[in-house]
């Protein structure tokens, strides 16, 4: 059974910094593209980044030069680095993992990030 687990949200300031992480199990993730989505109150979920298992990146224009995804050594494991975030980056950030072997999509819980003063 394929797990998702995040940590590393909370609280942070405009301008300042967080580092998200993501560490998936029950399956052999090399062969798996990972990501984070985001979604904001009142708003649909919508993608931040993605990385694949040949560690090709794709970001969404409103992150691009701010975020950066990476993947461990292991490849069970995705992180977000949030540098110089916004107010409108507040949301429940979701990990995500897509197998390409079978084509499903797997979910974490989701973590809070708030960016205020």
């Amino acid at each position: 059974q394929v797990q998702l687990v995040e940590s590393g949200g909370g609280l942070v300031q405009p301008g300042g910094s967080l580092g998200l992480s993501c560490a998936g199990s029950g399956s052999s993730f090399s062969r798996y593209a990972m990501g984070w989505y985001r979604q904001a109150p009142g708003k649909q979920r919508e993608l931040v980044a993605t990385i694949t298992n040949g560690g090709t990146t794709n970001y969404a224009d409103s992150v691009k030069g701010r975020f950066t995804i990476s993947r461990g050594n292991a490849k069970n494991t995705v992180y977000l680095q949030m540098n110089s975030p916004k107010p409108d980056d507040t949301a429940v950030y979701y990990c995500y993992a897509h197998d390409t072997l079978w084509g499903r999509d797997y979910w974490g819980q989701g973590t809070q990030v708030t960016v205020s003063s």
